[in-house]
């Protein structure tokens, strides 16, 4: 089962603790290989800046904490350090808190499982299943 979020930019990465993904959707569905690089090198290059803005907030969830164009990289930090990131092309602040906090919750079930550790790529299909569900309902 395929779940596609309509309409606009959506994409998520959870980095891990050694600046590297360990989890990666696009929400939106399939696009061309060059638009996939273009929102992966954004994402990767606002690792800085969610950097500055973790050590300057005491919140969990950063907010905007880049922007390129007209896409705004939105981030959560969990108190482990992996950074939750979302590309969208401006949803609502509070659709993507309780989004990123539905989604800690699953990878916290995943981080409780003593055969997986914080740097190793999550390929669980039902966590992407479940994280493909919320964003339709939460962010769609």
């Amino acid at each position: 089962m395929s779940v596609v979020v309509p309409g606009g930019v959506l994409t998520f990465v959870i980095v891990g603790q050694q600046d590297h993904p360990i989890y990666e959707v696009d929400l939106t569905g399939p696009k061309e290989q060059q638009t996939q690089y273009l929102h992966q090198f954004v994402l990767h290059a606002s690792l800085d800046a969610v950097d500055e803005a973790m050590w300057s907030s005491k919140e969990l969830h950063l907010k905007t904490v880049d922007r390129f164009n007209n896409l705004f990289v939105t981030a959560y930090v969990t108190p482990g350090n992996a950074r939750f990131l979302l590309l969208h092309d401006g949803k609502s602040d509070d659709a993507i808190r309780g989004f990123f906090t539905e989604v800690q919750e699953l990878y916290l079930r995943i981080m409780l499982n003593p055969f997986h550790t914080a740097s190793t790529r999550i390929t669980s299909k039902p966590f992407d299943q479940k994280v493909k569900v919320l964003a339709k309902r939460m962010l769609g």
